[in-house]
């Protein structure tokens, strides 16, 4: 008989791209919150990079760490809204090799929560592409918070078993 276990423990190598056109890594509180939150649980951050809020800039950055073997996943930060600068989550889902759709609805419940209607806002996704997780969350710290510490952590060892299995 096949088990399906739900508590999968595994320690990951992420890459954490950030999307901002003023962001500095002196400055990007959401990055550093991110990889101590990640740092905390036992993974590590193996790349960070800021990129600017350009199609092309940010599908170089998701693409060229889907091809870096020791990344299991990649998180995005920032350009989840509906602005005309908000392009991440439409340059990465033409990445995507499958949708993670229960992720966006469940981080939109869990904001809603927090900062009321203004969570229909967000366009947050994850999904997989190249056989790493990747996760694109809004750019504010405590949205970076929620999503670790109420769903990518929690789930993590779990979503990395399924990629795994035969």
């Amino acid at each position: 008989m096949h088990e399906h276990r739900r508590d999968q423990e595994a320690e990951a190598a992420f890459a954490l791209i950030v999307t901002s056109d003023t962001r500095t890594p002196e400055t990007d509180e959401t990055g550093k919150k991110a990889t101590e939150m990640l740092e905390e649980a036992g993974h590590r951050v193996a790349a960070y990079v800021i990129v600017p809020n350009e199609a092309e800039k940010i599908r170089e950055a998701v693409k060229g760490f889907t091809r870096v073997p020791g990344i299991q996943a990649i998180i995005t930060s920032g350009g989840t809204g509906i602005g005309s600068k908000d392009r991440t989550v439409d340059t990465v889902s033409g990445l995507l090799d499958k949708r993670l759709e229960g992720f966006g609805e469940l981080f939109r419940h869990l904001s809603y929560g927090e900062i009321g209607p203004a969570a229909v806002m967000s366009r947050a996704t994850a999904g997989v592409s190249g056989g790493k997780l990747v996760f694109c969350l809004p750019g504010s710290r405590a949205a970076m918070e929620l999503a670790l510490g109420k769903i990518i952590l929690p789930t993590l060892g779990h979503m990395l078993w399924e990629l795994r299995r035969k």
